[in-house]
């Protein structure tokens, strides 16, 4: 630590310290790499101790990654064990319990650049005890698997169990304050979850579909595959067909707009639980509509298709079926479902024969405001006055005519044509 000058934190040593002597290692074997070949330990050598069998004749167990190794893909390759334990290059064995970490860097140089950028690179520079994965982590130690290997944890349909490892561990979201939860049970149930782990479709996608490789952003960042002005693009990787629609809707030019509250895919698909696209999922999103447009959803829910579809009558007219779905555009636009040119014609999808005159109907009608339909205000207002005036009426008639019947009653009772308890 001295060399490293005495104001270096301690934690910082302890990370630095190790990466100090592998740089220092590989900057010997630079220097006078012919020497340092011939005196480094070859992989025999290591695979001598290292084999399949522990060796505990020292009181400690001997790693065992002989084979593991031998099918990775560095085995594959060749790979030195000095190309990543730098720090034996021109050392003799027996080694030192304790090696300096690999620099994966060293060959992975752009993988390493892009994880740098990640929620989980900047996890592990705030906190020494960070629990955020690492190269290790995802892709192993020594029994590194190319991606396209279906035993490697990288493998595309492996991938979501390795997330898992960390994104479904209470222990490690409480700890971490992953405020998602446990992510992998929504996914698993989802319709991406399940083409992908029970039907097998391998243009389904897994996590790094959406959240990217290496570079893993959190959604507030502006980068990030997640964040919430780069969905529609991220979703239209795979859905390139509804993205081209949805680019000319009203949500899409209001997300252009930089309008944060524009609707785009997650807000009626859900980020995890995307659900397959039935009637009572289609029930369920006039609800979604209404978390923005909730006076359109107040007056919808006043007329017979709102009454109805609050029952669960599925056949019933919602949002989607007379504005559309992914391509909806404002009224004035002649292309419009609920345009002008284009009412009678929506109507008409499920009113056979509908007619201009028909088409006139107002779906969000508004009996409460008389700037936006007086003929119809008025009307509720007389309908108001009308019942008050009957209910007032028969009220008074009721009390006027039991005040009658008790004089009646008293009358009779004297008169002793009825007894008094009657």
């Amino acid at each position: 630590m001295n060399m490293l000058g005495p104001k270096i934190p301690t934690r910082i040593g302890i990370i630095l310290v190790p990466l100090f002597l592998s740089a220092s290692a590989r900057a010997q074997a630079a220097a006078d790499p012919a020497a340092a070949a011939a005196t480094s330990p070859s992989n025999d050598e290591c695979l001598g101790c290292h084999s399949n069998r522990l060796d505990r004749s020292k009181g400690r167990a001997i790693p065992a990654i002989g084979e593991a190794f031998a099918d990775s893909v560095h085995g594959q390759i060749n790979l030195n064990c000095v190309d990543c334990h730098a720090d034996l290059q021109g050392k003799d064995l027996p080694h030192d319990d304790k090696l300096a970490k690999p620099v994966c860097s060293t060959c992975h140089e752009d993988a390493v650049k892009a994880y740098d950028q990640s929620v989980h690179a900047s996890s592990r520079r705030k906190s020494g005890d960070s629990l955020a994965a690492g190269c290790t982590d995802c892709h192993g130690v020594h029994d590194i698997r190319s991606s396209k290997d279906p035993q490697s944890r990288t493998y595309h349909f492996n991938l979501p169990a390795t997330c898992s490892r960390c994104h479904a561990d209470e222990a490690v979201i409480a700890k971490a304050h992953i405020e998602a939860g446990n992510v992998p049970a929504h996914f698993q149930d989802s319709i991406h979850g399940r083409a992908l782990n029970k039907s097998g479709l391998v243009v389904a996608p897994n996590c790094a579909t959406c959240h990217g490789n290496h570079e893993i952003r959190r959604a507030s960042d502006d980068k990030s595959r997640v964040n919430r002005y780069n969905i529609p693009k991220t979703c239209g990787s795979c859905h390139e067909g509804i993205r081209a629609i949805y680019e000319t809707s009203v949500h899409a030019a209001a997300l252009r707009e930089g309008n944060p509250r524009a609707a785009v895919c997650i807000d009626c698909h859900t980020a995890h639980d995307t659900k397959v696209v039935d009637a009572a999922w289609k029930m369920d999103l006039v609800k979604e509509c209404g978390t923005c447009h909730k006076e359109s959803m107040r007056t919808f829910r006043d007329t017979f298709h709102g009454k109805v579809s609050t029952l669960g009558f599925a056949r019933a007219a919602t949002c989607a079926d007379c504005h559309g779905s992914h391509g909806i555009l404002p009224k004035k636009d002649p292309k419009s479902l609920v345009s002008d040119q284009q009412r009678a014609h929506t109507c008409g999808k499920c009113h056979q024969g509908a007619s201009e005159k028909f088409s006139r109907y107002d779906p969000h009608a508004d009996a409460h405001s008389r700037e936006h339909d007086p003929v119809l205000y008025y009307i509720t207002m007389a309908m108001k006055l009308l019942l008050i005036s009957v209910f007032a009426f028969f009220g008074l008639h009721t009390i006027l005519w039991l005040g009658r019947s008790l004089v009646l009653v008293r009358k009779l009772q004297a008169e002793g044509k009825i007894d008094d308890d009657e």
